[in-house]
């Protein structure tokens, strides 16, 4: 058979195989949390590059962490979501702002940077209003603009009940976190609760698009409610989300790259050491590829389904559960913060305040498929 794929069909091809759009990506050390170097952060991408070419950080200027991962993707084809830290005192912001400007005039963000995000559930702390928050989105805004920058979207990465009109208003995109573990939901129901936030949030933001900034499952620690961290419930939701954002094209950033001995494990699930789907020796939890959609079908995210679609609905479930029980001869069972910048995911109080939010949730443009669909691609075309 004639070889009928043009090379552009190959690049476009390559260009998808990566298993996951973005990678929420701490370069501090591992196991310690010492401040990363330009060599570290190159040993890191390294791995990461089987998986994907984006990664999101959380502050540019703490441990000095945005110039050694800009040095390190030079002269590359990585991308980076540059993240601001905001708490309650303000000068941490303008540390990271004026470290932002500082940047921009040493690296290529034009090349590099897909967006900047200002603060990391500062309002879900509450440590700041939305309306503080989107004085900042104004404030970097400006400062790319007088850079000649502003055709880089900012945003700001907040749980999915703290998007408020203001924030939205502020905002290029949103960027929400949805975490159907710390709301203690039980996995069968997990993808069904991710997407219904996901659409509260895209009828609220109009025509402005709605990402995911984080989401994942931990693999050990603690029980939340009914939510039950393991290998086989972090592999299922991923599985199910990802497919899920695939089909329905919603950009994600997973949460996260790398299990982090030095995140702290006193809130409440000690779980915070355990979201990476790389393990803390950098070795992945799961054969690649990671996931497979094949025979996937969405479940209902709905609140007013027919009992005939409740019945759809688990069959559905039923579905992907045995997908993953599958896939469980691929799961590797050897599984293996204490900083001023803790970008961890306890979102535990989003059950109560999801009661009286009913505005939130996520959109995108989602490209990826697995190496293996390449893989089978290349060999239609060939044979």
């Amino acid at each position: 058979m004639k070889l009928s794929l043009s090379l552009a069909t190959l690049a476009t091809a390559a260009s998808a195989a990566f298993q996951f759009d973005a990678l929420a990506y701490n370069p501090k050390q591992l196991k310690t949390g010492e401040c990363p170097t330009v060599d570290s952060v190159r040993d890191d991408l390294a791995v990461l590059s089987k998986y994907t070419d984006e990664i999101r950080i959380y502050s540019v200027q703490d441990c000095n962490q945005g110039e050694p991962v800009l040095r390190a993707i030079e002269n590359s084809d990585w991308k980076v979501q540059l993240g601001l830290w905001i708490n309650k005192d303000d000068a941490v912001y303008e540390k990271d702002r004026d470290e932002l400007i500082r940047l921009a005039g040493v690296f290529d963000y034009k090349k590099h940077v897909t967006a900047v995000i200002v603060g990391n559930e500062a309002i879900y702390r509450k440590e700041q209003t939305s309306a503080q928050v989107a004085a900042k989105v104004k404030d970097v805004k400006q400062a790319l603009a007088k850079l000649g920058l502003e055709s880089i979207p900012v945003t700001v990465s907040e749980t999915w009940p703290s998007y408020d009109k203001t924030l939205i208003d502020a905002v290029d995109y949103i960027n929400m976190h949805v975490f159907p573990f710390w709301e203690g939901t039980s996995i069968d129901d997990a993808q069904s609760k991710a997407f219904e936030h996901i659409y509260d949030l895209q009828k609220a933001a109009g025509n402005k698009r709605v990402v995911v900034g984080e989401t994942g499952w931990p693999d050990a620690g603690g029980n939340y409610d009914a939510a039950v961290p393991s290998l086989k419930n972090e592999q299922r939701y991923l599985r199910e989300f990802i497919c899920r954002a695939q089909l329905e094209k919603v950009n994600y950033v997973w949460f996260s790259a790398f299990d982090e001995a030095w995140k702290p494990t006193t809130n409440a699930s000690d779980v915070e050491t355990h979201w990476g789907v790389l393990k803390g020796d950098k070795t992945p939890k799961f054969q690649s590829p990671m996931y497979d959609c094949t025979g996937f079908k969405p479940s209902s995210s709905t609140s007013d389904d027919s009992s005939s679609e409740e019945s759809s609905e688990g069959s559905s479930a039923d579905n992907n559960s045995n997908e993953i029980d599958s896939l469980d001869s691929d799961i590797d069972e050897s599984s293996d913060e204490s900083s001023e910048i803790d970008e961890s995911s306890d979102e535990s109080s989003e059950t109560d305040e999801s009661t009286t939010s009913n505005a939130l949730s996520h959109i995108g443009s989602s490209m990826s498929t697995t190496a293996a669909s390449v893989v089978a691609l290349v060999a239609a075309a060939l044979f």
